[in-house]
């Protein structure tokens, strides 16, 4: 399966609630943090999502 790295380079503080927990499931709990997740449909519209908060690294 083909992954994706994503980063978190913007903090959660003053975000709302469902955007939150976006990250929480992507796997993202603090800033600067990098992680791989699985890419499909679902994981492309979390990260839309919060696309202003993250960064897809190659």
């Amino acid at each position: 399966m083909a992954t994706i790295k994503i980063q978190q380079i913007r903090s959660r503080i003053h975000t709302p609630k469902d955007q939150k927990r976006t990250l929480d499931a992507l796997g993202l709990r603090k800033l600067n943090q990098q992680v791989e997740v699985v890419d499909n449909p679902c994981t492309r519209g979390m990260i839309r999502k919060v696309s202003h908060l993250i960064k897809v690294v190659d």
